[in-house]
Order: C-alpha cells, then sequence, then structure tokens
C-alpha cells in the first residue's frame, strides 16, 4: 500500500496528523480546564491580574468574537462545523509540520467554543462560551479564542508567502 500511495504521491504522513492531532487535543484541554477553573473561581467577582490592563473576569458570551452576531448562535455553530470539517478534509493532504501546528490551533480553538455552544445552557448549539481574560480596550476572551487568532494569522502569512500546505513539488511554494 505505501509504495502505490508513494507512487501516486499522496503518501499519509501519520507523524504529521498526529502533530495536527496533538495540538488541536492539547488546546481544547487547556481551554476546557481553564473555563472550568474560571467558572468555579470567577463566579463571584473579578480578580485584577495587572491592575485595570489585565483582569479575570468570567462572561458568557453568546456571539462570535468581539460579541458579534450574538442572535446568530446557530449559524456561528454551523460554519465552525463547516471550518473543522475542511481541517479534517486537508489534514490528509498535510505533509509540513508548520501547518499542522497552525491548523491544530484552529482546530482545537473551534472544538473548544463549539464544546460550549453544544453542552452549556441552552445546549443544542446554541449556549454561551464562557470568556475569561480581559484586557484593557480589548473584548473579553478565552483560550479558544487566543489558538482560532495565531492560527488563522499564521495560516494567511503561510498562504501570503506561497507556502504550500503540501510540498509534492520539492519547493514548497505554489507553481
Amino acid at each position: 500500500m505505501y509504495g502505490l500511495q508513494a507512487k501516486r504521491g499522496t503518501t499519509l504522513n501519520v507523524v504529521i496528523r498526529q502533530k495536527l492531532a496533538l495540538v488541536a487535543f492539547s488546546v481544547f484541554l487547556f481551554d476546557y480546564l481553564s473555563k472550568s477553573l474560571a467558572v468555579a473561581k470567577l463566579t463571584d467577582h473579578p480578580v485584577n491580574i495587572l491592575g485595570s490592563f489585565l483582569k479575570l473576569e468570567l462572561v458568557y458570551n453568546t456571539g462570535a468574537a468581539f460579541s458579534l452576531a450574538t442572535s446568530r448562535t446557530i449559524l456561528l455553530s454551523a460554519f465552525a462545523i463547516i471550518v473543522a470539517a475542511a481541517i479534517f478534509y486537508f489534514a490528509t493532504k498535510i505533509d509540513r509540520t508548520v501547518w499542522a501546528v497552525l491548523l491544530g490551533l484552529v482546530l482545537g480553538g473551534i472544538l473548544g467554543n463549539l464544546a460550549d455552544r453544544i453542552f452549556r445552557a441552552p445546549g443544542a448549539l446554541q449556549g454561551a462560551v464562557v470568556d475569561w481574560i480581559k484586557i484593557a480596550h480589548w473584548p473579553t476572551f478565552n483560550i479558544a479564542d487566543s489558538a482560532i487568532v495565531i492560527g488563522v494569522l499564521g495560516v494567511a502569512y503561510l498562504r501570503f508567502t506561497k507556502q504550500e500546505i503540501n510540498t509534492n513539488n520539492k519547493t514548497g511554494k505554489t507553481k
């Protein structure tokens, strides 16, 4: 089987996909644990870390980033599912670690926030996402949000510099 895949140029790189899965699982787990801790410890009052610049404050967000589209929770959930499915599809084509790490960040963040939408009240893809990191003059966010932003910015950079997801052409650049 391996010889045939190599001959066609479609060898599945299991190690790269394992890295994507490990990054996604790590982000999901860290996000889940941090949200659980935030719900347990921040319910009564925010905690100032660096004066008013950085504080830990529990917020339930029914919208997207920056609290946009608060009445469109099901659409946001559907979009997250579609993006996650696209990442799963492209995971079979990845042969570069940098792509695996960046897509793992995005996937882990999507799954972290999607878990909130599915399992938090009222449920059924309409739950509120737990946000708990507050920086002055910036909307409250969480670990999943941070992972998504870092991953998307990294993917945008790779696309801008024409670094392909698959290096079958040996250069990593678009032909």
